[in-house]
């Protein structure tokens, strides 16, 4: 799997859907110097783990908006399979209330350029090309800062739903080491004490 931790976000343009809105030409370069973003891909529309996860980003929404953060989901559904999907009521199985944009990554180019994508193209003995595995993607996120930095990443398999309360967790922790230039420890938490990033600075906090 590729760290993109450190590297500039691949970009892309694609079909998207906001509500009732198909946009035609999708891009995270709307956000650049702007906002941070956190962009997570799942592996299906309809399906089980995959609504949960995404009534829970729009549940989180003022949280994510309180930190100046755009969120974005995408899979390699069609455009058409996410505007169904967001008019369908929640009690049956579907998202409407979504606000936020979903991508359609319908050529798979997206979540291969992430790393994300669970299956991959192969040829058999007699040069035919096949698959291994199914072509969606596993469920990455990313959190990209205002330069286009991906500064996190974490990639769940397919049963496992991921935390909207550790995504807000790492977003503090970026904002709070950009505002104040001090590094945060394992399992802090916003309004813990952090530390100095000098030398003098952890040899205090660790002595404490």
């Amino acid at each position: 799997m590729s760290v993109l931790v450190g590297k500039a976000a691949p970009s892309f343009n694609a079909k998207a859907v906001k509500g009732e809105t198909m946009i035609d030409n999708f891009s995270l370069d709307q956000y650049l110097d702007k906002k941070y973003v956190v962009l997570f891909f799942y592996p299906k529309d309809f399906t089980f783990v995959c609504p949960t996860e995404l009534h829970k980003f729009q549940e989180a929404a003022a949280e994510f908006e309180s930190r100046n953060v755009a969120v974005v989901g995408c899979s390699t559904d069609t455009e058409f399979s996410h505007w169904a999907w967001l008019q369908t009521p929640k009690d049956k199985g579907g998202i409407q209330g979504v606000s936020y944009p979903l991508v359609a990554d319908t050529n798979k180019t997206i979540s291969n350029d992430y790393d994300v994508l669970a299956g991959e193209y192969a040829n058999d003995d007699e040069g035919n090309l096949t698959v291994e595995g199914e072509m969606v993607a596993y469920r990455g996120l990313f959190l990209i800062d205002k330069k286009g930095i991906v500064r996190h990443q974490v990639v769940n398999d397919m049963p496992l739903g991921r935390s909207i309360k550790e995504t807000l967790r790492v977003i503090d922790a970026l904002q709070h080491f950009e505002n104040n230039g001090e590094v945060c420890p394992m399992d802090w938490q916003k309004g813990d004490e952090a530390m100095s990033a000098t030398h003098d600075g952890v040899k205090g906090y660790l002595s404490k």
